[in-house]
């Protein structure tokens, strides 16, 4: 195995089409739960009303080998069969959740693919020490970008913005202050396990949200005031509903 750091096998790049047309980049990350293997990305990224956003299928890039990392390829996924959407999203009290989870189908991928999945080993527990400045990371591919050769992400360092297990403004995410960019989106927001279990071990971090989307101000003066810097992160713990 490579002397790479697990956690950057553990991210997706996610890139979207409709038919032939490519639409948009983004992140996503593997989660895997009773044996079965999940896709998880942001929701804007696989439906979007807003911008008018609907692509039909998803393609990830995945490794082929675990020594030489410049092996991989392009494995698609169809957001629909039966004209019926295949992926699940939550909502709750305060909003829909910006969170999409698709199940792959293990016996599709190639037989040599080599990647790292989050667990719900890896949520927080309540024991778990989240404190406002807590140094996090952001593992995705802002606009696309990433190391092409060996196809890895890159890691933006965050930290806890509002208090962590506090729903921000009673929706169900919390802040991160991070330098982001589009394409991000789905990333996994994620802190260095400092107590790493026997499930744990092979994957040293914990999971503690899906970025989303940069925090602004619709008030903000666009000439005089910068953009917070703020991102929204969904909390992990809807991945224990969507992969139930």
């Amino acid at each position: 195995m490579s002397n790479v750091d697990p956690l950057l096998l553990a991210a997706a790049r996610v890139s979207t089409f409709l038919g032939d047309q490519s639409l948009s980049n983004a992140s996503g990350f593997f989660f895997e739960r009773d044996e079965r293997l999940f896709l998880v990305t942001s929701r804007h990224v696989v439906f979007d009303e807003a911008s008018q956003h609907f692509p039909d299928r998803l393609e990830i890039e995945l490794h082929l080998d675990a020594v030489n990392l410049t092996q991989s390829t392009g494995f698609s996924v169809l957001l629909y069969q039966n004209a019926k959407a295949v992926w699940r999203q939550g909502r709750d009290a305060g909003s829909e959740i910006d969170v999409a989870v698709l199940e792959l189908d293990r016996s599709r991928l190639p037989a040599t693919t080599v990647l790292r999945a989050f667990t719900p080993a890896h949520l927080p527990s309540a024991e778990s020490a989240v404190g406002i400045g807590s140094s996090l990371l952001v593992v995705g591919f802002p606009l696309g970008f990433h190391d092409a050769v060996h196809h890895l992400p890159v890691v933006r360092q965050a930290v806890a913005a509002s208090p962590y297990g506090i729903r921000f403004q009673g929706q169900g995410f919390f802040l991160t202050d991070a330098r982001t960019h589009r394409g991000t989106s789905g990333a996994p927001v994620v802190m260095r396990d400092p107590a790493p279990s026997a499930a744990t071990a092979a994957l040293p971090w914990l999971l503690l949200g899906v970025h989303s989307a940069r925090m602004d101000m619709g008030d903000r003066d666009l000439v005089q005031d910068e953009s917070l810097g703020l991102n929204c992160a969904w909390y992990a713990d809807i991945l224990l509903a969507l992969t139930a």
